[in-house]
């Protein structure tokens, strides 16, 4: 029954035959009646949601980005966030929700970045990832088959596996977080994306950046890190070093004529790794720096200011 309908209809009915005794005792029992149900259908569990919002910025923030693809977004999860994912990759983040992630050369147009929070919500932000032109040559003669056969593999199947499994350690390094600057200066003779089509068959994409310093020249840290992988005589890479940035994402640097740090080495922003050169497989002297965020390949040019 209405409450808020009955009490004045029965006001009236008693005002008419003046009875007043049994009415104030109909009215008393019925104000006493609304006082007490509000407070018994408001249940603890419908006033603890809005205590925690109240208490937590539920909003995914963008801090700095470069959303096209081969790019790179940071930015920083709600307080009480327990997942997060873009696309289908988990993305990591600190006790403070501060996180980095990025898109593969081939990335889709759009992916969603979605947060768990505990309160029971789902947080989503839309990236729209700009597609970008790549130096594609079109070559009418077949696709080689590469490697070398059996007895190649036999040799490359173990370096193989140390890059991968360097490529998946992960460390407490922080170099995520900083703004990169060039590990060395020269000529840009090979930039990220390039392919070439054979006869309607992709080959593989220029995975990385080629700067031709000079032979021997050193070459520095872009960001800090911990060195994953240090070795010489690969047969592809020649010298290669792969340096872990943190967060899944890392540096590799190959056709090297020396190493100048070793595995397991934490080094700093600015800090020799090595020297430019011309080992494994590589026509002239240079250094190769490619980047991947948790198997995605990336475009160093996208993290560094205007070379000086």
């Amino acid at each position: 029954m209405n409450l808020r309908r009955v009490a004045p209809l029965l006001f009236f009915a008693a005002s008419a035959c003046s009875v007043a005794t049994p009415q104030v005792d109909i009215m008393t029992a019925l104000v006493a009646e609304e006082v007490v149900e509000p407070a018994e259908v408001a249940k603890p569990e419908l006033a603890e949601e809005p205590a925690l919002a109240r208490t937590v910025d539920l909003k995914i923030t963008l801090e700095d980005s470069a959303l096209t693809q081969g790019g790179w977004v940071r930015g920083t999860l709600p307080e009480g966030t327990q997942s997060a994912m873009i696309g289908d990759t988990p993305v990591s983040f600190d006790e403070d929700g501060n996180f980095f992630a990025a898109f593969d050369r081939d990335s889709p147009s759009s992916l969603l970045l979605t947060a768990e929070h505990k309160i029971g919500r789902s947080l989503v932000q839309p990236l729209a990832i700009a597609p970008r032109a790549w130096d594609i040559e079109r070559i009418n003669v077949a696709k080689g088959t590469g490697g070398g056969g059996e007895a190649w593999w036999a040799t490359r199947e173990p370096e193989w596996l140390a890059i991968k499994e360097a490529r998946e350690r992960e460390t407490d390094a922080q170099g995520w977080r900083q703004e990169f600057i060039w590990p060395v200066t020269g000529r840009i003779s090979g930039r990220f994306g390039r392919q070439r089509i054979y006869r309607g068959e992709p080959g593989s994409y220029h995975s990385g950046i080629d700067i031709a310093p000079g032979n021997g020249t050193p070459f520095v840290a872009p960001a800090d890190g911990v060195v994953v992988l240090a070795r010489t005589g690969f047969s592809l890479e020649g010298g290669i070093i792969i340096l872990d940035h943190g967060a899944g994402l890392n540096s590799a640097f190959i056709h090297l004529s020396q190493l100048s740090v070793s595995e397991g080495e934490t080094v700093r922003q600015g800090q020799a790794l090595g020297n430019v050169g011309a080992t494994g497989r590589a026509t002239g002297s240079h250094l190769h720096w490619s980047l991947v965020w948790k198997g995605n390949r990336l475009d160093p040019l996208l993290f560094l200011p205007p070379m000086p």
